[in-house]
């Protein structure tokens, strides 16, 4: 019976790559005899044996730096601790797991609601936005706080959304590529990731709005207030005054035909 395993047999007995095999030995976790002549590796039973405890460790999710710490630990109670710690991570991975099945539904259902309100305008109350403007036009504010607050905004994704901010009117402040561009988020999440409102983050107050989705098939071209005419017509056909700069958020953006859309959630603050 065969009681050596050259290092492709033992990576197969163990179902991992020898690429593995080798780092463990990197790391101390293992030593294998070797041949000095040809320099193979050579694992018996008692290296597969150890090898598996450190795959049970490595299922728990632990690094393959701490699989090496822990093949030294100095005690039970040690190794306790490390466990411990390692429920405590894996109670916030589980929490943010779940976080992210809620926004994920969420989601679905903003998806779902576009084919119902595309082009439709409704009267309804906007969603309270806590948003951040890092981007004016084409211009990306790239210096000091705005990028480090960015980067912020950026590591809260998916939870936040696309932001824009525009002015729809004629008779209003703004061309076409004066628009304004940032993130958003509401409350709940905020609360959920622990994030921090502070200057030049602001609170977006709900208001009675124009409610509409409107798509863009212009692709890298960007938005534009000539998009939102239709919702401008529905509010004069009602004597409806547009008070403020419309706010909204991305949906979506895909491939249609030889296009790429944008689908576009609208509120035009109204008197």
């Amino acid at each position: 019976m065969k009681t050596k395993f050259k290092i492709g047999e033992a990576a197969r007995i163990l179902g991992i790559s020898p690429d593995l095999l080798r780092y463990y030995e990197k790391k101390g976790v293992v030593f294998p005899e070797k041949d000095a002549a040809n320099g193979y590796r050579y694992y018996d039973f008692w290296d597969i044996n150890f090898l598996m405890d450190c795959l049970w460790f490595k299922n728990f999710g632990f690094s393959l730096d701490q699989i090496a710490d822990i093949v030294r630990i100095p005690s039970v109670q040690a190794l306790d601790a490390m466990l411990l710690t390692r429920e405590d991570e894996l109670r916030r991975t589980i929490a943010r797991c779940n976080l992210l099945l809620q926004r994920s539904a969420a989601h679905r259902q903003d998806l779902r609601r576009i084919d119902d309100l595309l082009y439709r305008c409704e009267i309804a109350e906007s969603p309270e936005f806590i948003r951040f403007i890092n981007r004016v036009g084409d211009a990306y504010d790239t210096d000091g706080g705005l990028r480090d607050l960015a980067r912020q905004w950026l590591k809260a994704l998916p939870f936040n959304q696309r932001y824009f901010e525009m002015y729809a009117d004629a008779d209003l402040p703004g061309t076409e590529d004066s628009y304004r561009w940032g993130f958003s988020l509401t409350r709940d999440y905020a609360e959920a990731l622990d994030f921090q409102i502070k200057p030049p983050m602001a609170v977006v107050p709900s208001r009675k709005s124009i409610h509409t989705i409107f798509k863009n098939t212009g692709g890298r071209g960007g938005i534009a207030p000539s998009l939102l005419q239709y919702a401008l017509d529905y509010a004069a056909e009602r004597d409806i005054r547009i008070f403020g700069p419309v706010c909204g958020v991305l949906l979506a953006s895909v491939q249609e035909g030889d296009h790429l859309t944008g689908y576009f959630e609208a509120w035009l603050p109204i008197e």
